[in-house]
């Protein structure tokens, strides 16, 4: 329970130099690494968004676990969820099924997490003057790296957790010959209206805070982030789950710890509301201008969708809906733990077993570990 506690605080209250003058376009850098994980980066200049603003000074923050083999036909793709940071994605390789000694791991900042050009990093772009950017937009900066950094034309698998999992069905859809196998972990295809409020209630929790004076805060931003600390909490896992890890006598103590939440400033609030305005902004199918149903049919990679019927934080139908068009497998998660099932279900080994060999996995349902 304590570990479920942990990673749930931290979701809900998540908190080098380019290589060219604006206007150019040089060739992408990249540090080369020389530790498993190392933080790298890859330079891109100006980088053009699918609404026609540019991010200035654009660089993407990267890690690499395991090694390229020599048909460079091994290489896993791992951009983060929201809030996330790559580093927080090096520990999760072997306990998410992907075996480092097996692949090549790419691990990806997103843009807007404050290690990939972010509205809390840019100089010539601060805080809310940093453009609204998408799902797809990082995306396409994933796939700048991949092509133009670490040369490779296809990529064994695509895979995320959450917003990661948003991620793997964009690039699923976008480009579905650039892929083997895409799996996407409690992810989504398109926000629904339920999504949306959820987003958007965190995004007014900042905005109204008596300090936040429309991004240029006059101090800490101690309500908003108490407030972001609440909601979240309560979306992240279900009702079930917190009437059972709660009793009613337990509630100020409860409520004690999420109020220990660090105040925030107005650079990581920033970057909080650019990403959940993407995820808000999140429909595959109107962005091809078709179904969500004809999207899936544009899918070539074979595709593990993992959800939980008990999420309140990335809503399952849309997920669902997508993986019945395509005839993908779907992996239920039986957990009262909700959008952090993964915490409480053993899916490790159904993802190895899948990158191993996809033909053998078919729909299941993974059942709760006894103690959590």
């Amino acid at each position: 329970m304590k570990l479920v506690q942990r990673i749930a605080v931290t979701v809900c209250i998540a908190l080098a130099c380019c290589t060219a003058a604006r206007g150019q376009a040089p060739a992408p850098t990249q540090v080369s690494p020389a530790v498993r994980g190392e933080q790298q980066f890859a330079g891109f200049g100006d980088f053009k968004l699918q609404n026609g603003g540019v991010i200035h000074d654009f660089r993407i923050g990267y890690r690499t676990v395991g090694k390229l083999n020599a048909e460079k036909s091994n290489a896993v793709l791992w951009p983060t969820w929201l809030d996330g940071k790559s580093a927080d994605l090096v520990q999760s390789v072997a306990p998410r099924g992907v075996d480092e000694e097996k692949y090549f791991v790419i691990l990806v900042d997103a843009i807007g997490n404050g290690v990939t050009t972010s509205p809390s990093n840019s100089k010539s772009q601060p805080r809310m003057q940093f453009p609204e950017f998408t799902i797809r937009d990082m995306v396409e900066s994933q796939r700048r790296l991949v092509t133009e950094v670490l040369h490779l034309t296809r990529l064994r698998a695509v895979m995320g957790v959450s917003m990661g999992g948003m991620q793997a069905f964009e690039w699923a859809v976008a480009y579905p010959d650039f892929m083997d196998l895409a799996i996407t972990l409690v992810g989504s295809p398109q926000s629904t209206s339920y999504d949306k409020l959820f987003w958007t209630l965190e995004m007014d929790a900042i905005e109204t805070d008596p300090a936040w004076n429309n991004g240029n805060p006059t101090g800490p931003l101690t309500r908003a982030y108490l407030l972001m600390a609440e909601i979240g909490s309560m979306q992240l896992t279900s009702p079930a789950y917190r009437v059972a890890h709660t009793k009613p006598q337990e509630f100020d103590s409860f409520l004690a710890e999420l109020k220990k939440s660090p105040p925030g400033d107005a650079g990581t609030a920033s970057n909080q509301i650019r990403q959940r305005q993407a995820i808000n902004a999140l429909d595959i199918g109107a962005e091809f201008h078709v179904s969500l149903e004809e999207a899936a049919k544009r899918v070539r990679a074979k595709m593990l969708v993992f959800l939980s019927p008990q999420d309140h934080t990335v809503n399952p139908e849309p997920a669902l809906k997508f993986a019945d068009a395509l005839g993908a497998p779907v992996v239920i998660l039986d957990s009262s733990c909700g959008h952090i099932s993964l915490a409480c279900v053993s899916a490790g080994p159904t993802v190895a077993q899948f990158l191993n060999d996809p033909a053998s996995v078919h729909s299941m349902t993974l059942h709760e570990l006894s103690a959590h």
